[in-house]
């Protein structure tokens, strides 16, 4: 699934084709997504969308051509989407028509190569379980402490520096035993950690 939103552009005989996508967990934040981009670009010609949402029996696809000839932009867009891999996902194509017509051949391959395009330009990411921890340690084991979060894959959520510096951080679960460890190693067993629920998260891929 994609890792957060992407934009690419591209130009077809002066159309202006500009593909928008992000990560969407509902149809409802897919509609919203698309209600978004349609009010960035009120005075375009076209703003096509195709949507992924779910999986297995509970996957919801929905794509629409939006005043374009039947065929010509949605159902490619889609096709495209399918192609990728990437599931929760939702694109708009948005198009500024240049005054040529580009034809049904021409269509199709335009709103492709412009959902190829944005799709290039996505950063990928999967679904991790993560554990939540609070912590409080000295300055001195801040720039320590933050390198084991990041080098096993986990994020710092909040930060507060005053007497000690008090830290939300999440951790994956499959890491959880080496994140203990190394603390325990840089802090002698002296670091204050407590670990107060349990989650999802959207990480990186690579």
């Amino acid at each position: 699934m994609p890792l957060g939103p992407a934009r690419a552009e591209i130009s077809v005989l002066n159309s202006r084709f500009i593909a928008s996508l992000d990560y969407v967990e509902t149809v409802e934040e897919a509609r919203n997504f698309i209600a978004s981009i349609r009010n960035e670009f009120p005075n375009a010609t076209h703003n096509v969308p195709a949507f992924i949402v779910g999986g297995g029996n509970s996957r919801t696809e929905f794509c629409s051509d939006d005043g374009e000839p039947s065929g010509t932009s949605g159902r490619p867009l889609l096709a495209v989407l399918h192609g990728s891999g990437l599931g929760n996902v939702a694109v708009v194509v948005t198009r500024y028509f240049g005054g040529s017509l580009l034809g049904t051949g021409g269509l199709v391959k335009a709103y492709s190569e412009a959902g190829k395009k944005v799709l290039e330009a996505t950063r990928r990411g999967k679904i991790v379980e993560v554990a939540l921890f609070s912590a409080a340690l000295p300055y001195r084991l801040f720039e320590p402490f933050k390198s084991v979060v990041e080098t096993i894959g986990g994020r710092m959520l909040e930060s507060e520096f005053a007497e000690l510096v008090r830290l939300k951080v999440e951790i994956p679960l499959i890491e959880l035993e080496n994140f203990r460890s190394r603390c325990a190693d840089l802090s002698g067993g002296g670091l204050e950690l407590i670990q107060y629920g349990q989650g999802k998260a959207l990480v990186p891929i690579g």
